[in-house]
């Protein structure tokens, strides 16, 4: 019998990202949101605090938990006592969903702090379907894989994403989360169409959409893009989030100027006490090698001699990795340089979803013909609990006009 009162599965409704400061205004008012999402490496200690005022929002709502720190991608093996410790956090919390990243974020010892791109091509299936079906077999059930958001393409794809992601699918029966922020970020830094996107995409996968809100670079957005510090409250410079090294800090912690840690990174089991930057801590709790610029840099912190840029602009990066991305054998495979125009955009979760993002999960909605769990994520800069409520509220109106109209 669950230690739980509700139950596991996870409606589909709107859900916010779990942060420990909200935890009383949760519980005050849980049915405001439908479920709340919790990063598994925020958890992954034996006890504490976020533990005991976890359990207790728990007992109230269902759980979705969501893994940053697997490295799906990452050419090497999976680190198999963090993926213990993500099938322990399954198993003391009965998720009714559980979810990683189409990313890489380790390379031969070394632990980066973000979710890097991959080349999309036959070596990197194999790659992929091999970690996911193993991630399946510890957990003991199905997991959703989610789409990145893109600032670069790679010469050495093969297929593009939609044909990659469809065949993982069809060949781990793995589902998926649609970000459809991520979509629209991606469109706009690569030049391709949204719409067709997501017409496109194995919408029958989807177990689950987030929403979120993105910025335009240069504007002040928040050190870190995307998920928040153990704290939950993970923000730009001089704001602790939970680590201590910001996106762009060396492994001495110095080099980004930022003792920050947007990040979560908890393999030696204590929550947020690993150095880590978006983030993620090595096991021994020291940082990758690699200085990163803006930066995501090879494994040991040099571009590798290939030629890279970005898609937005069709220039080279500044600095000894550019602006870009290390792909996982020390190499950049870059764009052709081939320009779109326009600002590129960053995957924040610093701010509400935008106009158009919430126009095209209209459409994604309406064309799945099913109402859908949806996440709001907003993970830097948070606001207080009211506010991520109405973005909820707002989530659970569109997604009901949309299957009101397709009707």
């Amino acid at each position: 019998m669950s230690a739980f009162a509700r139950q596991a599965a996870v409606p589909a409704r709107a859900g916010i990202g779990f942060k420990l400061p909200h935890t009383e205004a949760i519980l005050a008012a849980p049915e405001r949101v439908g479920f709340v999402e919790i990063h598994a490496e925020n958890f992954m200690s034996a006890g504490g605090p976020p533990h005991h005022m976890l359990a207790r929002v728990r007992d109230l709502l269902p759980v979705s938990l969501h893994g940053v720190g697997l490295s799906i991608g990452a050419e090497g093996p999976l680190d198999r006592a963090h993926l213990a410790r993500l099938a322990e956090v399954a198993r003391r919390y009965e998720p009714g969903l559980v979810s990683e990243h189409l990313a890489w974020s380790t390379h031969a010892g070394a632990y980066f702090n973000d979710l890097l791109p991959l080349p999309y091509n036959a070596a990197t299936l194999a790659r992929v379907v091999a970690h996911i079906d193993e991630v399946q077999e510890a957990l003991g059930r199905p997991m959703l894989l989610e789409n990145p958001s893109s600032y670069l393409a790679f010469d050495a794809s093969t297929m593009d994403e939609i044909e990659f992601i469809r065949r993982v699918v069809a060949a781990t029966g793995c589902g998926l989360i649609l970000d459809v922020n991520n979509v629209f970020v991606s469109a706009s830094n690569l030049g391709f169409s949204a719409g067709e996107y997501v017409a496109a995409f194995p919408l029958e996968a989807v177990g689950e959409i987030h929403l979120a809100g993105h910025a335009v670079d240069g504007e002040g957005a928040p050190a870190g893009s995307g998920h928040g510090g153990p704290d939950g409250l993970g923000r730009g410079a001089g704001e602790a989030g939970g680590g201590r090294v910001g996106r762009g800090g060396a492994a001495d912690g110095e080099a980004g100027g930022e003792r920050i840690g947007q990040g979560y990174g908890v393999p030696n089991g204590e929550t947020g006490s690993v150095p880590g930057g978006r983030g993620y801590g090595a096991p021994n709790g020291e940082m990758g090698s690699a200085p990163i610029g803006r930066g995501y840099g090879a494994p040991n912190g040099e571009a590798g001699g290939a030629a890279f840029r970005q898609r937005h602009n069709g220039e080279a990066g500044g600095g000894p990795i550019g602006q870009g991305y290390g792909a996982p054998n020390g190499d950049l495979h870059g764009a052709s340089g081939e320009r779109h125009g326009g600002p590129l955009l960053i995957d924040a979760h610093d701010r509400e979803v935008a106009p158009p993002v919430w126009a095209l999960y209209a459409d994604v909605v309406a064309r799945i013909g099913r109402p859908v769990p949806t996440l709001i994520e907003w993970d830097n800069a948070v606001p207080d609990f009211a506010t991520l409520a109405a973005e909820a509220a707002r989530a659970d109106r569109t997604m009901g006009e949309a299957l009101a109209g397709d009707a």
